[in-house]
């Protein structure tokens, strides 16, 4: 959430800079509710001196055995009056606070410009994609054979956008969660949190996917407070939600492993073949808590430490900066990770990193103390490091070979127990 004092002291230019990411803010909106917040607020606090000027008159009066019956009446009038302006005052306030959390995150200004993902920045890329001698298969027709990649199953089992993995190819999802949880405990200083899959709204209003992401979410049946997970993001950042952190505790580096969990509201049959687009994948997700000074630097070293698992796994990628168009609600600056895909002689994105700011921090209250006593707002990062299932068809489609076979990266196979090809 944006500071509600940067927006009543400068919507104008607040205004400015969220039409470059698309997002048209009801000025004149604001100013009424403003108005008529500001309007009542004065109301109800003459109404509550009154109260205590009546209050104090009652305590006088009895203190010198004067009758107090009239004065109790008005006071009990006042009180009856200054009950219902609170109730207004209350009313407007939840509509103000519904009005800010509406708004999205002002894009960095290092953000380019752009109406469309068309218009994301290429920043680097990293490898060449694999010549072959023969037409590449994509991963549904590879992962076909003996039904090791099985959706007909899943469907029967869940419906459609989820998949049942057999054999090698679930030994082999394992194994890429686990050298990714190495890699990134062993060498790049993270530490390995297990969260629930299963949050109260709290945590989903705290990391910004409530109210305006409800649709993309699956409520615990007959439970509007609890959701399932869409990202292990959301339990994780929560869990600095309502403190005040020491500074000296900064930064807090967390990697973990879960299922997700997306309705895909509004995708409207994208990549509906293969294990792209599923309602439930898995995920490893990284997750930094940090100094506001260090938070770009920071966005720089979680997105080099997601690019590791591609670089060790010899998978060509490029990094994209999301446009202002692009970037999600609650980010102001984003990195995609896109995996080229053979099958679909493409690149695809296979993660995203992002830097929030204290848009997060703001609504979940997550605070540090700094060295002087002062209380100030953390900055959060997260990206996926990554994408459990992309990462796995990615394997199996750049490593392919005439006959079907998939050869094991080589950082893949003590994982693998030595495992180099899957026939």
């Amino acid at each position: 959430m944006l500071d509600p004092k940067l927006i009543r002291s400068s919507i104008e230019n607040v205004a400015a800079q969220l039409k470059r990411r698309g997002f048209v803010i009801d000025v004149a909106k604001f100013h009424a509710l403003e108005e008529q917040r500001k309007k009542v607020q004065v109301e109800m606090q003459n109404l509550q001196n009154k109260r205590n000027l009546f209050s104090k008159a009652v305590g006088h009066a009895k203190a010198k055995g004067q009758d107090v019956d009239e004065v109790m009446a008005s006071l009990k009038v006042l009180s009856e009056d200054l009950k219902l302006v609170e109730e207004q005052y209350a009313h407007i306030q939840v509509e103000v606070d519904h009005f800010f959390a509406q708004i999205p995150n002002i894009p960095h200004e290092s953000v380019p410009d752009g109406k469309s993902e068309d218009d994301n920045q290429f920043i680097r890329k990293w490898g060449e994609p694999k010549k072959f001698t023969f037409t590449p298969k994509d991963h549904v027709e590879l992962g076909a054979n003996q039904g090791r990649m099985d959706f007909e199953t899943a469907a029967k089992l869940a419906g459609a956008r989820f998949v049942v993995l057999r054999g090698a190819f679930a030994r082999l999802q394992r194994a890429l969660i686990q050298f990714m949880l190495d890699l990134h405990t062993r060498e790049h200083d993270y530490l390995e949190i297990a969260i629930p899959y299963i949050v109260n709204a709290d945590c989903l209003f705290g990391t910004g996917q409530l109210p305006k992401f409800k649709d993309d979410l699956f409520a615990v049946n007959g439970d509007s407070e609890r959701y399932l997970i869409s990202t292990a993001e959301i339990p994780i950042t929560n869990t600095v939600r309502d403190q005040i952190l020491e500074v000296n505790s900064l930064p807090i580096k967390y990697v973990c492993y879960s299922s997700c969990f997306r309705s895909e509201a509004g995708s409207y049959g994208k990549d509906i073949r293969g294990m792209l687009r599923q309602h439930q994948f898995e995920k490893v997700e990284l997750v930094q808590i940090v100094h506001p000074q260090h938070s770009y630097q920071a966005l720089e070293e979680l997105t080099r430490h997601a690019e590791t698992v591609l670089q060790r796994l010899e998978l060509p990628y490029r990094v994209m900066a999301l446009c202002t168009a692009d970037i999600g609600f609650a980010a102001a600056k984003t990195y995609d990770l896109e995996v080229w895909l053979p099958g679909q002689q493409r690149y695809r994105e296979i993660s995203s990193c992002s830097n929030t700011e204290s848009f997060q921090a703001r609504r979940m209250k997550a605070r540090y103390r700094d060295k002087s006593g002062k209380i100030e707002l953390v900055h959060t990062l997260n990206g996926s490091g990554l994408a459990v299932g992309r990462t796995m068809l990615a394997v199996i489609e750049n490593y392919q070979d005439e006959l079907g076979r998939i050869h094991i990266p080589k950082a893949l196979q003590p994982y693998m127990d030595g495992l180099e090809v899957i026939e």
